[in-house]
């Protein structure tokens, strides 16, 4: 439950009931005769619309955050259970991932990038079979790739396309920059891939 939200929706029925009690007392008020025109709308201002426009302004307010604090907790409960999903199983299809949390591809793969820069999440996914791999750090932040086995030039930090398979590698931030000589993968003699 949104503490702000429903907070804020208080405030604005708070308001309302203002408004609405300095109404029916100003009127009661002026119907009886026991004040003037001028009495009542001073009253009415002082102790209707200015109560209900600060309560009305406090409770927009809790209402607007509280959808804010709503969406990003939404988010980090998806980017929570989609690093459970590839860590419990070791890999997981795109698909599953998108049918299960209702995400895009560009949702998921924006939410792996966060999770690989918030230290994480290492491992990789094979664009061919289109499947996210948990791996162990040390294996991702070696210079052979783990979906093919090729050497590549360099590891650096963050994304890394592998040029021989073209498999998306998530090294961790803390991971150290290494060179090799990029060798392809013993199974193929092709040449590497220009990655985009």
């Amino acid at each position: 439950m949104n503490v702000g939200k429903t907070s804020g929706w208080i405030a604005i029925g708070l308001a309302v009931a203002a408004l609405l009690l300095a109404g029916g007392f100003v009127g009661s008020g002026l119907a009886v005769h026991r004040l003037t025109v001028p009495g009542a709308v001073l009253g009415f201002i002082l102790f209707g619309a200015l109560p209900a426009l600060v309560l009305g302004a406090i409770g927009v307010y809790l209402v607007v955050k509280g959808k804010s604090e709503a969406a990003e907790a939404a988010e980090a409960e998806k980017l929570q259970r989609l690093l459970g999903m590839i860590q419990s199983h070791g890999q997981v299809s795109l698909g599953q991932v998108m049918v299960e949390l209702k995400m895009t591809r560009e949702q998921i793969t924006q939410a792996i990038y966060d999770l690989v820069s918030l230290g994480l999440f290492t491992g990789y996914i094979d664009w061919d079979s289109m499947t996210f791999y948990a791996s162990d750090a040390a294996k991702v932040v070696s210079n052979i790739c783990p979906n093919c086995g090729g050497t590549r030039e360099f590891v650096g930090k963050g994304i890394v396309k592998c040029p021989y398979c073209g498999a998306t590698l998530f090294i961790p931030p803390d991971a150290p920059n290494t060179r090799a000589e990029p060798k392809p993968p013993q199974n193929s003699s092709a040449p590497p891939s220009k990655a985009s």
